[in-house]
């Protein structure tokens, strides 16, 4: 089913789904801080999802070009005052640039989304990929849409094609091109040759 966006105050064009009817849920996708007892009293078992769907599929677009897909096996919307978007079962977002190539995904186990923040929190397990191929790891991702960065201040991986870079505190545009690394911890240089030998 194809769902035509016009009305919402998103940049989303389409929304694709299967399972219970949602409206408007997950309009963009954006980050800001919330600790994990605020989380818990919103999605905690007294408080009963407003909308649910199952296998969704969002596209969302600027100037009419599609920018992103996200999808997720299912996603709950809670409004106790404040509306947040919950993607328990985790989600996968792809970047695309003007050809509609893929630029960079980010995937996690979990996500919850302020809706009146316009704000998204990635955690567990999460994985961002460039064009590159260079890999970012971590356990919890900010993901500001307005400023279009991706931050944490928790401990991160990079791994490049020849070095793998420890640090805490992490910040990069988030196609994640251009990234800086607030406190490296370590650096670990791959041998090439040790590589092809493994490949």
């Amino acid at each position: 089913m194809i769902v035509n966006n016009k009305g919402w105050n998103s940049p989303f064009i389409q929304v694709r789904y299967s399972g219970f009817f949602l409206i408007a849920l997950f309009i963009s996708l954006v980050g800001c801080e919330n600790d994990i007892e605020k989380i818990n009293m919103i999605t905690g078992k007294d408080n009963f999802p407003v909308e649910s769907s199952t296998d969704l599929e969002i596209l969302y677009s600027d100037s009419g070009m599609v920018k992103v897909k996200v999808q997720a096996a299912v996603m709950n919307r809670f409004d106790t005052g404040k509306v947040v978007t919950v993607m328990p079962e985790g989600l996968h977002v792809e970047f695309y640039d003007r050809e509609l190539e893929i630029i960079s995904t980010l995937d996690a186990n979990y996500a919850i989304r302020f809706d009146s923040d316009q704000s998204m929190e990635a955690r567990d397990s999460v994985v961002v990929v460039n064009i590159k191929g260079e890999k970012l790891e971590t356990e919890k991702l900010i993901w500001n849409e307005k400023a279009a960065r991706i931050f944490t201040d928790q401990f991160v991986t990079i791994t490049t094609k020849d070095k793998v870079i420890y640090g805490e505190g992490f910040e990069a545009n988030q196609d994640f091109t251009n990234y800086r690394i607030y406190k490296i911890k370590g650096t670990i240089t791959i041998n090439k040759n040790e590589r092809s030998k493994d490949s």
